[in-house]
């Protein structure tokens, strides 16, 4: 008997957890989701007696706050791949983020986390095609080639403020502690900047090399509050 391991009398973050066999992250979704009460005792620690009444919903927290934790774009992005069975590239968790199919949640050393429990519950594959269309991120020169202009063209529409950057990224000769100098454009705004009817893109790509581009008088547009 004297060998016999006492049960705990209180239960910190980790050993709760355990308790209750749940990752962290459930428990922590469980927390803000109010099926798991605060810790009655200081220290934070929750007493023997509240962790018993838990063990009960552990199904019911697991299901509510799901299996997969907060992801960075790369594994997102894997987890989606695995998924539907395509290739997905991680800047599209830019384009879920956008439109709210999921969400990004907080930082990571700088790096965004996307909501577990949305990309967990995320299986529309037409909402995945569709971003994979029109949030692919591209780079100055492959905007402009995608629009099929010159690269001046191109710089013109963004000093007039008809194109911005969704994100700017580092280059690979750039280092950790400096400013992202390399701007990532949009397919899906380089798509509604041709369907424009302000700009004449005929004229604009039979414009031959040195010579000034019309697109250099454009003027900010008018925004709408």
């Amino acid at each position: 008997m004297s060998g016999a391991k006492r049960p705990p009398r209180d239960y910190g973050p980790v050993q709760l957890a355990q308790a209750l066999g749940l990752a962290a992250f459930q428990v922590e979704r469980g927390l803000s989701g109010g099926l798991i009460p605060p810790a009655d005792l200081n220290g934070p620690r929750w007493s023997a007696a509240v962790v018993e009444s838990i063990r009960s919903r552990s199904d019911k927290i697991i299901a509510a706050a799901g299996t997969l934790p907060d992801l960075g774009a790369w594994r997102a992005a894997e987890f989606l791949s695995g998924r539907f069975g395509v290739t997905v590239d991680p800047d599209i968790m830019t384009e879920l983020d956008r439109v709210g199919v999921v969400p990004m949640v907080g930082y990571y050393k700088e790096s965004p986390l996307y909501d577990g429990v949305a990309l967990e519950a995320f299986t529309n594959r037409t909402t995945l095609d569709r971003a994979m269309t029109v949030g692919r991120l591209l780079t100055a020169d492959q905007s402009a080639a995608y629009l099929k202009i010159r690269r001046a063209d191109l710089d013109h529409l963004v000093h007039a403020r008809w194109l911005e950057p969704v994100k700017r990224v580092r280059s690979g000769w750039q280092r950790r502690r400096d400013y992202p100098a390399v701007a990532l454009y949009r397919a899906g705004d380089l798509d509604v900047l041709v369907a424009h009817p302000a700009i004449d893109w005929e004229e604009i790509r039979a414009t031959p090399s040195g010579r000034t581009s019309a697109l250099a008088r454009l003027t900010a547009p008018t925004r709408s509050t």
